[in-house]
């Protein structure tokens, strides 16, 4: 089975819709396994903004398609920009493909990771307001 984010083999890490009951066979879908938990949680992040439905692309996605574009014309231009795609042998298709879906994945991943690292200094910021509002006279 692939990874629902990244296509990856996954690796027994699943989503399920708890909005279903536990006797619905639609709550568990083999469509929704991932090969990490940063896959994971992108996911879950995504179903629970979007509620189960897909819709346009995010800024994200779309930050993730302008960042192919150098790396795919970089690709084009040593090949040949003056060819036509009919043109291009297998391999070079291939090639093409793994340039835009490699520059595609690194990009939201970082920014996956960026996200993460705002959320983790938000709840620590959080977690520091609150200690200190408890040890300043506040009730433990």
């Amino acid at each position: 089975m692939k990874c629902a984010v990244c296509y990856r083999t996954a690796r027994g890490f699943c989503w399920v819709n708890s909005n279903l009951r536990r006797s619905d066979p639609n709550r568990y879908s083999d469509q929704w396994v991932f090969c990490s938990r940063r896959c994971q949680d992108a996911f879950s992040n995504l179903m629970e903004k979007t509620e189960g439905r897909m819709i346009d692309p995010t800024d994200m996605e779309f930050s993730a398609m302008k960042a192919c574009l150098v790396p795919l014309g970089d690709y084009v231009g040593a090949i040949g920009m003056e060819r036509t795609m009919a043109d291009y042998s297998r391999d070079e298709v291939l090639m093409l493909i793994e340039v835009v879906i490699t520059a595609y994945q690194d990009r939201m991943i970082a920014e996956h990771e960026q996200q993460a690292e705002k959320n983790r200094a938000f709840l620590e910021e959080r977690l520091i307001s609150q200690g200190k509002a408890c040890s300043s006279g506040g009730l433990i």
